[in-house]
């Protein structure tokens, strides 16, 4: 037998940005989900370890150096210290493009980061973070994977009993604004060794500044991530800064949700009373968010104060224009607008203006707009966009069609169909519905008859109001 290699570069960190632990062992657990996809997209060989040493690499066995990271964060713009309550870094794979990523347990027990909790999760949380960061996947969008799901086998109490499991998640890294924040709070000589052994792991050529050439390279990452976030409409519903990664992936899948009638003002998480974390809020949160990441990287910016917070200013609002030229260019890409124009932002906002007016479910109106079956009766303004749309793109129609085609998804996981297939999962032990769903969201983009019903809305009784982490 031979457990594929793990490294462990963060212990190289000071021991202040960890704490070492013990796993816990899971007498019952089992595999029910591998992401063979994932493993060959990584050079991950288990070939040769039969269901028994599979589930023992999976829940760390073979980790020379498990631990549990230390941050702190915003929530809800608070600040509080944090950690990993209930995940284990078991170590890091290198793949073979020679890139390490962490293998991350979520839900395999206390650490020293619990905070009075048990460490554990449940099972449908972990299904929806594996349904949904691997359709974030399929979409193109930068996200953390999930590579198994575990049932530990054991009953953990959340609102009644329910299954225990874990997820098995893989990402570049989980260096987090909130690890940076972290840091901050321990002194300079621990940020520095933080800035430079993240420059490292993202292979960043800093030039004459690390700290500045960090921060713009995570203010690009992140406004390239939520403008991909609204291609697909997606809202995390949870940005809290111990959220937002450094690379630039999406990450902590609780409460997340899809659009289905598109508003700007659209809130799915049952956290966000005030609508801090709305749709149509991500990138000012996300600008928010980065301001905090410069707040904590000024000692390493300049040598006084004064220099650094002019530094960090001008960098943090180069994302309102970064965010913008992303934005427009990825509309038009769902408009298939070729050749720009100077009305282009205007004539896109009056589309999404009408969309909200007539509540249009937001992933069918650009597919039926691309395949000329958009429902404008009774819709005078709408018919008149339309018109305006269609003379648009008169030059350019077959090449506009094939751009927005590879641009908007036919298929999402439609929150009532997430929900649907995870109730059947922990009510009843069956996979067959959550299974189906991994399937259509494997080709997005492709119109698929034997899947027309995942394109629907949802009907009234079906709609999903709220979401909730239930972890």
């Amino acid at each position: 037998m031979s457990y594929p290699v793990l490294e462990y570069s963060y212990i190289e960190l000071p021991e202040e940005f960890y704490s070492s632990q013990t796993l816990e062992n899971f007498p019952d657990a089992k595999v029910i989900i591998f992401n063979h996809k994932l493993a060959n997209e990584l050079g991950l060989d288990v070939s040769s370890l039969n269901e028994k040493e599979l589930l023992g690499f999976l829940l760390g066995k073979s980790s020379k150096n498990p631990i549990a990271q230390a941050y702190a964060g915003h929530q809800f713009g608070n600040f509080t210290m944090l950690g990993d309550g209930r995940a284990t870094l078991i170590g890091e794979y290198r793949t073979r493009s020679n890139k390490l990523v962490d293998i991350h347990l979520k839900g395999s027990g206390k650490t020293k980061y619990s905070r009075g909790g048990d460490g554990k999760a449940v099972l449908g949380p972990m299904l929806r973070e594996y349904i949904i960061s691997e359709a974030m996947s399929g979409f193109g969008v930068s996200t953390s994977r999930s590579l198994a799901i575990i049932s530990t086998g054991e009953p953990i109490y959340r609102d009644g009993l329910k299954k225990g499991a874990i997820v098995v998640r893989v990402a570049s890294s989980h260096i987090r604004v909130g690890t940076f924040q972290y840091a901050a709070t321990l002194g300079d000589k621990e940020l520095k060794s933080l800035l430079d052994f993240t420059l490292r792991r993202y292979q960043i050529d800093p030039k004459d500044n690390k700290a500045k050439a960090l921060l713009e390279y995570t203010v690009e990452k992140q406004a390239k991530l939520i403008t991909e976030w609204e291609r697909v409409g997606f809202i995390h519903g949870v940005m809290n800064t111990d959220n937002m990664t450094i690379s630039g992936e999406t990450i902590d899948f609780g409460p997340c949700a899809f659009m289905d009638e598109y508003h700007p003002d659209t809130v799915f998480s049952s956290i966000d009373r005030r609508g801090r974390y709305a749709f149509a809020n991500q990138a000012p949160i996300a600008q928010w968010n980065l301001a905090r990441f410069a707040e904590s990287l000024l000692p390493l910016l300049a040598d006084t104060t004064e220099e650094a917070i002019d530094i960090a200013q001008e960098i943090i609002e180069k994302f309102a224009d970064l965010y913008k030229d992303n934005w427009l260019k990825m509309m038009s890409a769902k408009l298939g607008l070729i050749n720009s124009q100077s009305q282009d932002q205007e004539f896109i906002t009056k589309l999404l203006e009408l969309m909200a007016k007539y509540r249009l479910d937001y992933t069918n109106t650009f597919y039926n707009l691309g395949n000329d079956s958009l429902d404008v009766s009774n819709k005078l303004d709408l018919e008149q966009w339309l018109n305006s749309w269609q003379e648009r793109i008169k030059e350019t129609r077959e090449e506009s069609l094939k751009l927005m085609k590879k641009t908007n998804p036919v298929f999402i996981p439609r929150n009532h169909k997430v929900e649907q297939a995870l109730r059947v999962a922990e009510n009843k032990n069956d996979l067959l519905l959550f299974n189906k769903l991994l399937e259509v969201l494997q080709e997005p983009y492709g119109f698929n008859q034997d899947y027309d019903e995942y394109m629907l809305s949802p009907s009234l009784d079906e709609k999903v109001e709220q979401t909730f982490c239930g972890t």
